[in-house]
């Protein structure tokens, strides 16, 4: 069995393993990490031979760490990244480049409709009838996105919302309210099968999935990182928020898994705080100076036009893993119609939690 995993902010991990009788066997450790003294890769292929076969990640990692001889220095390395390796290898997951991608990107689309259209191609690639696809979004009204589980009352502030002529929606994610006006915002999805995070905890499948745009990031000029749970941010502030939603495969099969991210390209951050309940708490009326502090925007950090930051993510993406271009079909797009009318512009749907 072969597992591969990617350290977040570091290294490639390889790991081949065997089971025998319940326990691992053969184990070998490789990448391109940097591990002082050379015999501690023998120690960590030697802490994990014998290991029982359902060991987790953290049990996994603690064995290791008893066995690196004093002094080990691991960089682009960690025990935990050792340990996801093999609980990928165990659970037979697969790696970004065993899939033909596909990218979308249409026309500015109603904020309902990205939800819909969302929840239907996440659902086509737990079918199986759709390959992984990465989805930049356009944004044809200004929209307040809240969290599947979010108070809206709590949230959204609908005088304010109402005078600035934004629509107010709820996803099937988890997670915070985002603050969305054309221009000024760059979202993206992907829908990828289950078996890319196999061996992943759901901690861990958010940096493992927000890793290329940190890399298409990097290439920009800026230095990103995963925040825990699901941010990412650079030493000048918050730049982007991650939410994901797990859809059941045909049958309770394998399914798939929706990560999409709203990155700030440029705030209006008077604006926000009118429509925002939480921002005003968040920012413990600290004033606009503080909202534009926590979330700084790309534009500012790239001075590139927010196109040019979509063209380079996009290539970014393509010369890591491969993209081919695509499109919703109109089978697809005939169900998100249906669903954006039926759920998401509904009023039970977007205050079912009042």
């Amino acid at each position: 069995m072969h597992g591969e995993y990617k350290v977040p902010g570091g290294k490639l991990v390889v790991v081949d393993v065997d089971v025998e009788d319940g326990v691992l066997r053969h184990v070998r450790v490789a990448g391109d990490f940097f591990l002082e003294p050379d015999e501690a890769l023998e120690a960590v292929n030697g802490a994990l031979e014998g290991a029982p076969a359902d060991t987790g990640t953290a049990g996994l990692a603690a064995r290791i760490d008893a066995a690196l001889p004093a002094g080990t220095v691991l960089y682009g390395l960690t025990s935990e990244g050792v340990g996801v390796a093999v609980r990928r290898a165990l659970a037979h997951a697969t790696d970004w480049t065993d899939y033909d991608w596909q990218l979308i990107h249409e026309p500015a689309q109603p904020p309902a409709l990205h939800m819909a259209l969302d929840e239907v191609l996440t659902a086509e690639v737990a079918a199986g009838r759709r390959p992984p696809t990465l989805r930049v979004w356009e944004w044809a009204a200004p929209a307040v996105i809240i969290g599947s589980f979010q108070s809206l009352r709590n949230e959204v502030d609908p005088e304010g919302a109402a005078r600035h002529g934004i629509e107010v929606v709820r996803r099937i994610s988890g997670g915070g309210a985002m603050f969305v006006e054309p221009g000024n915002t760059i979202t993206y999805s992907l829908s990828v099968p289950e078996s890319l995070v196999h061996g992943l905890s759901f901690q861990d499948s958010y940096a493992y999935l927000d890793d290329w745009v940190l890399g298409a990031l990097g290439d920009m000029g800026i230095r990103a990182w995963y925040q825990p749970l699901n941010d990412i941010a650079t030493d000048q502030g918050k730049i982007a928020g991650a939410a994901q939603k797990r859809v059941v495969g045909p049958g309770g099969g394998p399914g798939a898994v929706l990560h999409h991210v709203t990155m700030s390209y440029d705030i209006d951050a008077d604006k926000m705080v009118e429509v925002l309940r939480i921002g005003r708490e968040k920012l413990s009326g600290k004033g606009t100076a503080s909202a534009k502090k926590r979330v700084d925007p790309l534009r500012r950090q790239t001075g590139l036009a927010r196109e040019a930051v979509i063209d380079r993510m996009i290539e970014s993406f393509r010369a890591r893993y491969g993209l081919a271009p695509g499109k919703v079909t109109a089978g697809e797009l005939a169900r998100a119609r249906e669903l954006a009318r039926t759920k998401f512009t509904s009023p039970e749907w977007t205050a079912r939690v009042p």
